[in-house]
């Protein structure tokens, strides 16, 4: 990870409260409710893309390892969406949603040295429409403007029309196309837009 003269320039914004629910910094106490939420992502984009997205077989091993050290870094933005209505007995957390973000050099001949990455963002479905995906986005925001970020930058799979339509309400625009060719045996996994018969 790229290492900054100014490793806690700001302490970040404050938790914010959005009717029943609160946007705070995500601790060690949380990533045992947010690894299941990791899981669904990686099993919906394994589902619709597995030439770009198939994942590890330890890859949760390694988020409960790598959100910790997240937890405690001043320039990763590890946040979640905390329900406030009591989830019962449970001494867990009831999350909605959670979102993990770092900051990462850029190639320098580029004017920004550094950007901020926003990797996986996720809210439950049970629980969207409510404004989760929203809160937690500026929150992240609010969180790089405090550390001198000039740009947060993100991918969304070419399924993913929702997410787009989520983070051009926020402000973020297209601005690449991640192409993708295999090469050798790869190329044997089915492609899922030649597979529909899809046509340059």
């Amino acid at each position: 990870m790229h290492e900054s003269s100014h490793p806690s320039r700001a302490p970040g914004p404050e938790p914010k409260l959005h009717g029943d629910f609160v946007v705070r910094a995500a601790t060690v106490r949380d990533v045992p409710a947010v690894l299941p939420m990791v899981r669904a992502i990686c099993d919906l984009h394994q589902a619709r893309d597995p030439q770009r997205f198939r994942v590890v077989p330890d890859v949760l091993d390694r988020y409960a390892a790598w959100l910790p050290e997240r937890a405690a870094d001043p320039r990763s933005v590890f946040v979640v969406a905390e329900s406030l209505v009591s989830a019962g007995s449970s001494v867990a957390p009831h999350l909605l949603g959670f979102a993990i973000c770092t900051i990462e050099p850029e190639v320098p001949i580029f004017w920004v040295p550094e950007c901020g990455w926003i990797h996986d963002l996720w809210i439950e479905p049970s629980t969207r429409r409510r404004g989760a995906a929203r809160a937690i986005v500026e929150f992240i925001a609010a969180r790089f403007e405090a550390l001198g970020v000039a740009q947060i930058r993100l991918h969304t799979a070419a399924f993913n029309d929702d997410a787009r339509a989520l983070f051009a309400g926020a402000g973020f625009r297209p601005c690449v196309v991640e192409m993708l060719r295999p090469l050798g045996s790869a190329g044997s996994t089915s492609n899922p837009h030649t597979a529909q018969g899809a046509t340059a």
